[in-house]
């Protein structure tokens, strides 16, 4: 599986139920430095985001995403970008991951509602 195919596994599977009701499973896809500025503009770290994802409530349905970019900043840095779609909700999200250490790992995220 290339860098590509396996970061947009990851981004995929921080949407999954079983591993958002697990703080630390979350946490283990996030960089020690990780952060994300969330839609109300707040800001993020790695443990408020993990403990936040773990206690909210159940999505009535997965998300789709689609819409795939994904931009090679350097050898260890990649861009993503794709939009998701949730109930009648669309956002676009980037994220950044490094892929210095021997699993990816996601440095920075950020969400913005599409206006309908």
């Amino acid at each position: 599986m290339d860098r590509h195919a396996q970061i947009q596994s990851m981004e995929v599977e921080l949407h999954w139920p079983d591993v958002r009701r697990d703080a630390a499973l979350v946490r283990s896809y996030l960089h020690e430095d990780f952060a994300e500025i969330g839609r109300s503009g707040r800001f993020w770290t790695a443990d408020d985001i993990a403990a936040s994802i773990a206690a909210s409530p159940e999505r009535s349905e997965p998300p789709v995403a689609d819409e795939w970019r994904f931009s090679d900043l350097s050898d260890t840095l990649i861009l993503v970008m794709y939009r998701l779609r949730l109930d009648a909700h669309t956002s676009r999200h980037s994220s950044l991951w490094e892929t210095a250490a021997p699993r990816p790992l996601l440095r920075f995220h950020q969400g913005t509602v599409v206006p309908e």
